[in-house]
């Protein structure tokens, strides 16, 4: 599977072999699994405390009152408290802090699923099912040369990203920034926004992160740091991405490490199982 790389003014000056990664089956299910896995250690956990809607000096007042018997304030004839049907009253079944909110997967499935979203970027059907805008992109995925990685103003990457033919996708990313409807308006989340392309770069220390990080929906990560989230946001893959040269190289030898590691810690368990 070969793809075209291209120069800052966006013409075609050379043809590589991408790697075998790319060529990967693209499994959604798995990779919607490997996001729910991530995404549940940011989960907050809850509960009540074990006071909640007890904190009274309660009594029933009994029989022969002409009133319900349950617990009541002021020796049994004031006001129904602590239990569940009162007003203020204790919560039946509340929410535990010790409930188990973390998803598990397997490390197989998680890599599995890291390849299907890396394959699932050059698949221009998946890309446009995920609402971006191909407009004048020639080919998926997006190969550019490594002096992109060299940009220091962010100017400068928004006229790059045009000669890439990304300027509908961009203006969509920036027309949907909108005020959230409800009270997370005054709980940080005042905004809501989509996803717009995003640039994976070779190092974490290049120059375009920070040019490029004022570009709404635009996400800049280093090949070491890549992971579901990025390559499929919500669980959907198919996000229109922009590789180096470089970063094409290493995502291969990431990958192949990744699965390198897992095969010795296997061999390893097996010779302890057989001298055991």
């Amino acid at each position: 599977m070969k793809a075209g790389v291209y120069d800052l003014s966006g013409r075609r000056v050379e043809e590589i072999d991408l790697p075998p990664v790319f060529s990967a089956q693209v499994r959604p299910d798995l990779i919607w699994r490997a996001y729910l896995a991530i995404m549940s250690r940011k989960f907050q956990p809850k509960g009540k405390s074990p006071t909640a809607g007890k904190k009274y000096v309660v009594e029933s007042p009994g029989t022969g009152y002409d009133i319900s018997r349950v617990s009541r304030t002021g020796g049994g004839f004031g006001v129904a408290r602590f239990i569940a049907l009162a007003v203020g009253g204790r919560r039946v079944r509340a929410p535990k802090s010790n409930k188990v909110i973390i998803e598990k997967i397997n490390k197989k499935e998680k890599l599995r699923a890291l390849e299907s979203a890396i394959a699932a970027t050059a698949d221009p059907i998946l890309i446009q099912m995920r609402g971006h805008k191909l407009g004048d992109v020639r080919e998926v995925p997006i190969i550019i040369v490594d002096e992109f990685e060299l940009l220091k103003k962010t100017a400068e990457v928004r006229k790059v990203l045009h000669n890439l033919g990304l300027k509908e996708d961009l203006e969509r990313a920036e027309e949907g920034r909108r005020i959230r409807a409800g009270k997370g308006k005054r709980r940080g989340r005042r905004y809501k926004r989509r996803k717009g392309p995003l640039i994976v770069v070779s190092g974490e220390h290049e120059e375009i992160i920070k040019a490029a990080r004022n570009l709404e929906g635009v996400d800049v990560v280093p090949v070491n740091y890549l992971s579901i989230p990025h390559l499929a946001p919500g669980g959907h893959p198919g996000r229109l991405t922009i590789w180096t040269k470089k970063a094409i190289e290493l995502i291969q030898k990431r990958v192949d490490e990744k699965w390198a590691r897992l095969r010795a810690v296997k061999e390893e368990r097996a010779l302890i199982k057989a001298t055991a």
